[in-house]
C-alpha cells in the first residue's frame, strides 16, 4: 500500500512540475528575429489596444488571438505577471503585456500576426 502511495506522489510531483515549465516564457528565432513562444513552440503577440495591465482581447478577439492562460495556482515572477481577464481567468502577461497566440500560425516558427490590425499586433520579443 504505501508503495503505490509513493508512485502516486511521485506522480502527481512530475505532474505538477510539468506545468510549472509549461509556464515560463521560452524563445525561438523565427524569420522575424528572437520571439517568445508557449511550451508548444508557437509565436506569443502583444495587443497595442492592451493597456494599464488589462487584456482588451475578449469575446471573438480572444477565439482568433487565444490567451496565454495562466493555470491556478501559478506564480508571478519579475517579468511574468498575471492579468485577470473580463470573464475572471487569468492569463500570462511579460512586463505588464498580456501574450496572447495567432489562430491563423500554424507550425512553430509562424509569424502571420505580426503587424495584423493595422500594426497593432507584435511578436513579442525578449
Amino acid at each position: 500500500m504505501s508503495r503505490t502511495f509513493a508512485a502516486v506522489a511521485a506522480l502527481t510531483f512530475i505532474l505538477a512540475s510539468s506545468a510549472a515549465s509549461a509556464q515560463m516564457l521560452k524563445t525561438a528565432d523565427t524569420a522575424k528575429g528572437k520571439t517568445f513562444v508557449d511550451a508548444k513552440g508557437m509565436t506569443l503577440y502583444t495587443f497595442d489596444k492592451d493597456a494599464g495591465g488589462k487584456s482588451a482581447c475578449n469575446g471573438p478577439c480572444a477565439q482568433n488571438w487565444p490567451p496565454l492562460m495562466a493555470a491556478a495556482g501559478a506564480k508571478p515572477t519579475a517579468d511574468m505577471t498575471i492579468v485577470v481577464r473580463d470573464d475572471g481567468s487569468k492569463m500570462w502577461a511579460y512586463k505588464g503585456k498580456p501574450l496572447y497566440t495567432f489562430k491563423k500560425d500554424t507550425k512553430p516558427g509562424d509569424t502571420t500576426g505580426d503587424g495584423f490590425l493595422n500594426g497593432a499586433w507584435h511578436i513579442a520579443k525578449p
